[in-house]
C-alpha cells in the first residue's frame, strides 16, 4: 500500500491507494463467493451461492446506484445474512473487503454493534481491507459479516440485483468509519 498525506479539519488524513484484485473463486473465498454462469439443468452444488437467508425475509431487488467514484471511507457489515450483489449487464465495478470479526463474547478491542442483534465485533483493520474488481457476468456473495464498500464504479450511475433480508438496512447495518477511527481514506488505484 501507498500512502499519501492530506490535511483536514486540522488533522492529517492519509490515503492509502489500493491496487484491485480480481474476483475470482481463488482470491475472493476469504470473503464470500464469486457465482458465475454455469449450465441450465446442473443441479446444487459448490459453486452455487452457499446462502444464509433464514434470520428474515428475503428481499431481491434491483438497486440504482449514482455517483460511487473508486474511493471510500466507511465500510459495513451484515451480522444476519449472506448478501449477494451482481452488475446488472456485467459491466466493471469495485467492492472494498475485510474478512468478517464477528465475535461471541467480549474481549480485547472487542465492540458490541448497535444494530438490532447488539452482536460483538472485532473492528476492521487499514491494513486488512482488500479492493475486488468484478468483471462481466457474475456476482458476489458476501459470506455473513464480511466487511463491504460499495459497490463502486467509474460510471455515473449502475444498476445492481441485490439479494439480502427486507430490514437488513434498517436493522442488521454496522458501520466502521476509518477517518474517525483510524485517520485514513481509501483510494482504488486503477
Amino acid at each position: 500500500m501507498k500512502e499519501e498525506e492530506m490535511e483536514v479539519s486540522g488533522e492529517e488524513l492519509k490515503t492509502v491507494k489500493l491496487k484491485p484484485i480480481e474476483a475470482t473463486p481463488e482470491t475472493f473465498g476469504e470473503y464470500g463467493q464469486v457465482v458465475e454462469a454455469s449450465p441450465d439443468g446442473d443441479e446444487f452444488g459448490p459453486r452455487d451461492a452457499q446462502l444464509d437467508l433464514s434470520r428474515g425475509v428475503p428481499r431481491f431487488y434491483i438497486m440504482h446506484l449514482e455517483d460511487r467514484p473508486l474511493k471510500f471511507t466507511n465500510i459495513t457489515h451484515h451480522a444476519s445474512v449472506t448478501q449477494c450483489l451482481g452488475a446488472i449487464g456485467g459491466h466493471v465495478w469495485y467492492l472494498g473487503v475485510a474478512k468478517p470479526s464477528i465475535v461471541e463474547e467480549k474481549g480485547n478491542n472487542v465492540v458490541k454493534s448497535r444494530c438490532a442483534s447488539g452482536h460483538y465485533y472485532v473492528p476492521p483493520s487499514v491494513e486488512d481491507v482488500r479492493v475486488f474488481k468484478i468483471t462481466g457476468p457474475k456476482f458476489l456473495k458476501l459470506n455473513r459479516g464480511t466487511w463491504h464498500a460499495g459497490p463502486l464504479f467509474r460510471a455515473e450511475s449502475m444498476d445492481f440485483y441485490n439479494l439480502e433480508l427486507s430490514d437488513t438496512n434498517v436493522v442488521d447495518h454496522t458501520l466502521h468509519h476509518f477517518v474517525k477511527k483510524n485517520g485514513v481514506e481509501f483510494l482504488i488505484d486503477e
